[in-house]
């Protein structure tokens, strides 16, 4: 039977036979995020938000929009909108419409509520990219920026350069340079190539062997998150909580193994013992050959974590190099792979893990003026609860989790053994 992979192309030639005009494929990654987007009532995608403080009035938001079209004007995926044309997920490429937008205050309202007020009103048809600035009109000492994306063009490596390149772009546009149509043109072809060389790689991934080895791994397990219910939600209170906290790092900070076993103490404090709760955590790269082209290329891979058991760091650092062997089996094939093995598992991930380098912080520069990274809090999450973990000089931990599935008791119980189980592995580095 011919792979999921296999069968994508197969449409996706079948919709260009005519010429692929401005339909581009997609790679596994961003099937993944067609499909999350379908099965959300409202069809909002997942939305990935850069926030920058800058001094009050810095910001040009018309010289900053221009230099964001510019941006947009050479990364095909910045001005491409994920569709589905026949069944068949593809990107529909257009031109750069980015818009900068000021988004008027509330009575009383600070940045950080304008701003996920904004996020919250995002219209799925829009463009790729956007861009809002909330100005501080109380205290005029700070404006915050938002550069947000849909998560289906872009991945962690793209970010850095993203805000790179459009810090760069609003210094080019007060020279008032443009992007030459050749440009656009060979980086659309340079898109289209590492796409494709991406789709290959999947397409020699997805085998029988591979789909056996996913059905045995992911046999027992099942989503345990409760269903939302917005009566979970505190009156008054945002839909998501957070908790954060700051470890000692050493020596190159907390090996992946170590930060899987966290993750496996938190499901166990949220789903209780003796459960296989799914966990997922993006990883990949551009495929060998392939131009560093701005996208979407990381998979998702499933981690079955056994919660309730004792981790043996040593058992887990053994699997997850054996799941890296197959990490570029798509999403949706090991998904296929284990419902054939009739495990019942549908692909909802009960949790997710990211973890960053510190040193590879997106900063981002408009005109000399350097925007300090913030979070704003309290935004919708997609999953049941997310662990971020940044590591630096210091390992800095975050959990966030969606108040219509967790209570807050339960979470931070989660993320208190989260962070006890990473102590000693932040420990055991040093030795």
């Amino acid at each position: 039977m011919p792979s999921i992979t296999s069968q994508y192309l197969a449409r996706y030639r079948r919709i260009t036979a005519d010429g692929p005009g401005a339909l581009l494929p997609v790679t596994g990654a961003q099937r993944r995020f067609a499909l999350v987007r379908s099965l959300d009532p409202a069809g909002r995608p997942d939305v990935v938000p850069m926030f920058f403080a800058f001094p009050y009035g810095t910001v040009d938001p018309e010289r900053l929009q221009a230099a964001a079209r510019r941006l947009a004007a050479r990364h095909t995926a910045l001005r491409s909108r994920l569709t589905v044309v026949r069944g068949t997920p593809v990107l529909d490429v257009g031109e750069p419409d980015i818009r900068v937008t000021l988004p008027a205050p509330a009575p009383g309202e600070r940045p950080a509520d304008t701003l996920r007020r904004a996020l919250a009103s995002w219209e799925p048809q829009g463009p790729p990219l956007r861009l809002f600035l909330a100005r501080d009109e109380q205290d005029r000492t700070e404006d915050v920026l938002v550069i947000a994306l849909d998560h289906a063009v872009c991945d962690g490596r793209s970010l850095a350069r993203i805000a790179d390149e459009l810090g760069a772009a609003y210094t080019e546009e007060g020279a008032g340079s443009a992007v030459a149509p050749e440009e656009t043109e060979a980086e659309l072809a340079a898109y289209r190539e590492a796409v494709l060389l991406q789709l290959a790689a999947e397409e020699r991934a997805d085998t029988p062997e591979a789909a056996a080895y996913w059905a045995d791994r992911l046999r027992a397990v099942r989503a345990h998150a409760p269903l939302p219910r917005p009566d979970r939600v505190p009156a008054g209170a945002l839909p998501s909580g957070s908790a954060e906290a700051l470890l000692p790092a050493h020596d190159g900070g907390v090996p992946f193994p170590g930060l899987l076993d966290a993750c496996r103490a938190a499901a166990g404090a949220l789903y209780g013992p003796d459960r296989a709760v799914p966990l997922g955590y993006p990883w990949g790269g551009r495929p060998a050959g392939a131009r560093p082209v701005v996208g979407c290329f990381l998979n998702t891979v499933v981690f079955p974590a056994a919660a309730g058991h004792e981790p043996a760091p040593e058992a887990t650092a053994d699997a997850w190099w054996d799941d890296l062997d197959r990490a570029d089996m798509p999403f949706d094939a090991v998904v296929a792979a284990a419902r054939s093995a009739g495990t019942g598992w549908n692909g909802a991930l009960d949790g997710l893990l990211t973890v960053d380098d510190d040193s590879r912080r997106p900063p981002l520069r408009l005109a000399g003026v350097r925007g300090r990274e913030v979070h704003v809090d309290g935004r919708p999450v997609r999953g049941p609860f997310a662990v971020s973990v940044t590591q630096g000089a210091d390992i800095r931990l975050r959990m966030v989790w969606d108040r219509a599935v967790l209570d807050d008791a339960t979470a931070h119980r989660a993320f208190d053994a989260l962070t006890r189980a990473l102590r000693p592995a932040a420990v055991r580095t040093a030795g």
